[in-house]
């Protein structure tokens, strides 16, 4: 009956939505199989368990039967919470972070003087393979998820030397975390905190890099763009950029997506799909709206969502339009495609499940 907003989570049979509450929909008809009975203004699913807060309290639920494993008051109101291999750690008004143990909410460290600029889900700590990453006292840090200790830390700016936008991090499998900090982008060493290189733009990135493995031959490398537009291709190695491409103005904090040698980025109401290795223009497709969220790929096709209140499925390859459907609403968050389904949130206050090639309903289907 209330809004649903943010992007679906889909956790084996069920799919999880926040509308307040948290709704948990069966995948194959969509029934709902229980709500919480508190709001949740942030969320996450991990390890059989909803963790959330509905700003003064945080919670876990059990995610097959909504059945309540813990709660706890904090001294705070939690603006962001992140769920990671068993520890959850929560970003609280005033510049407090804290840990928990996922299983029974209990505290294992806090600390205090993280940045209180951008209180905001996104722009709270984040934590990868057991590392927690703070901006805090003008340094970025990264701290053991389960103790909180120091592993290294870089002085990275305040709000103002990072041109107002929050410090945003993306931990990648090379053993690197890059690092968008106002027009700059960093490649840290994850282990020693040595800085391997740093890059400079004209523009502030108001999105994290996004990583590709491989050599730049086949489209590996590290991949943004920035407010005005422009996509850059920065290699790994040496952090030069291969080049870059001017696209329209753009207001997103999603990262691009790079996969299958093809960068696409959401860029003002246009879809930009340019070639990973050379920063060629494939295709660009205009829809009625701004582009909200972030695009995803699945089987060929690239879905995404508008502020037209339209849902688009584009060929991945050429940009040709599949289907489309104009639901009642601004989409929300991003869509989430799995198992030939695409699931996507609008304003209307529906759930969409469709069918990825066709764009139909559907109906009941047997689970994956």
């Amino acid at each position: 009956s209330n809004d649903v907003w943010g992007t679906p989570v889909v956790a084996g049979d069920l799919l999880y939505v926040t509308s307040f509450e948290v709704h948990a929909l069966d995948v194959g008809n969509g029934r709902r199989q229980f709500k919480t009975r508190d709001v949740a203004w942030v969320m996450a699913v991990e390890g059989g368990r909803i963790h959330a807060s509905d700003g003064p309290s945080l919670y876990a639920l059990d995610a097959a039967t909504g059945a309540e494993r813990w709660r706890l008051q904090t001294d705070a109101w939690v603006y962001s919470l992140k769920a990671d291999r068993g520890t959850v750690v929560t970003g609280t008004r005033g510049g407090g972070v804290q840990a928990w143990e996922a299983s029974t909410g209990e505290k294992l460290w806090e600390s205090s003087g993280v940045q209180t600029d951008f209180e905001t889900a996104e722009a709270g700590p984040a934590i990868h393979d057991g590392t927690v990453y703070l901006w805090q006292d003008a340094r970025l840090r990264a701290v053991d998820a389960r103790t909180g200790v120091e592993r290294w830390s870089y002085p990275i700016g305040d709000a103002a030397s990072c041109g107002g936008v929050p410090v945003r991090v993306t931990p990648a499998p090379d053993g690197f975390v890059y690092v968008s900090a106002g027009a700059r982008v960093l490649a840290v060493d994850n282990v020693s905190g040595h800085v391997r290189w740093h890059f400079e733009s004209p523009a502030v990135f108001l999105c994290p890099p996004a990583f590709a493995p491989g050599p730049a031959v086949t489209g590996g490398g590290v991949y943004l763009a920035d407010y005005l537009g422009t996509v850059y291709a920065i290699d790994a190695a040496t952090g030069k950029d291969r080049w870059r491409i001017a696209t329209e103005a753009r207001q997103s904090i999603e990262p691009v997506l790079v996969t299958a040698g093809n960068v696409h980025v959401g860029s003002g109401s246009a879809l930009y799909t340019l070639d990973a290795v050379t920063g060629t223009p494939k295709w660009r497709f205009a829809a009625g709206g701004e582009v909200v969220g972030a695009p995803v790929v699945a089987d060929g096709r690239v879905h995404f969502g508008s502020a037209d209140h339209v849902l688009y499925t584009l060929d991945a390859a050429g940009g040709q339009l599949r289907w489309k459907l104009a639901t009642g609403g601004e989409i929300t968050g991003s869509p989430v495609a799995r198992g030939g389904v695409v699931y996507a949130c609008s304003k209307d206050r529906c759930v969409y499940a469709l069918d990825a090639l066709k764009g139909t309903g559907t109906g009941n289907r047997p689970r994956t």
